[in-house]
């Protein structure tokens, strides 16, 4: 698996910094894995494919024309990447687009010492790596509809990962929420809570990861009008008892 002959393909091109941050990163998480679970995928092609070149995949949206949002990954726009996990999309994000001004919001605080060493480490500016819920944090002023994209590589249905989601984006924002392969059914299930958290969703980018057989698909949420203020839900709600 050539890393950069991929990237090529999904239109991302990295300098030779970018690429030692890459590596770097690759060696922290392998590193720090040892003692938390922050990823079952430790084998080096297999962390560039299936995170890596995933969550820099993103950039197909931005280069469509008939889905692309009115900003760019290049521009300083604000982006919240919840439930982060060790990082995914977020931090490679930043590395590939440094103007992205980043929020990583995770549950677990362990997680938040992994990132924020890897934040250190790398001498990555305008990225910020906070522990909380995200049904907490959106009823936040400082959180609240305030930024131009929330990304989510999380695994929960789009209904509540739209709950958490959607009340941090700004009118005219975008929600953009990594699934895998099939998501008819799922989208047609999440149509009412997308709409009643103030959102519809404009399109669907599909596609297989460069070199590989695993499918991609991407859901385009556009922030119509606010959010109402009961949304989210109080923690587990979302989850529990989807809208």
């Amino acid at each position: 698996m050539d890393f950069i002959t991929n990237l090529s393909k999904i239109n991302v091109d990295l300098d030779e910094k970018m690429l030692t941050s890459f590596n770097t990163y690759y060696e922290m998480l392998v590193e720090w894995n040892k003692v938390m679970n922050l990823t079952a995928i430790t084998e080096k092609t297999e962390v560039y494919v299936k995170h890596f070149l995933d969550s820099l995949a993103i950039k197909t949206v931005f280069d469509d024309e008939k889905l692309k949002p009115e900003f760019s990954v290049s521009d300083p726009v604000r982006v919240l990447d919840v439930g982060t996990g060790a990082g995914f999309p977020g931090i490679p994000l930043k590395i590939a687009f440094p103007e992205l001004e980043v929020t990583l919001l995770d549950s677990l605080n362990k997680r938040i010492k992994f990132l924020n060493e890897v934040i250190q480490t790398l001498e990555l500016d305008k990225i910020t790596a906070i522990h909380g819920r995200a049904e907490d944090y959106a009823q936040q002023p400082d959180y609240r509809e305030s930024y131009d994209l929330c990304v989510s590589r999380a695994v929960a249905n789009l209904s509540t990962l739209s709950e958490y989601c959607i009340p941090y984006v700004k009118v005219g924002g975008y929600f953009i929420s990594y699934k895998s392969g099939e998501i008819e059914q799922e989208l047609k299930d999440a149509k009412n809570a997308i709409g009643m958290l103030g959102a519809k969703v404009v399109g669907v980018k599909k596609l297989i990861l460069p070199d590989t057989d695993i499918e991609r698909s991407f859901v385009i949420v556009k922030k119509c009008t606010k959010t109402a203020g009961k949304y989210p839900r109080k923690a587990g709600l979302p989850s529990s008892k989807p809208l």
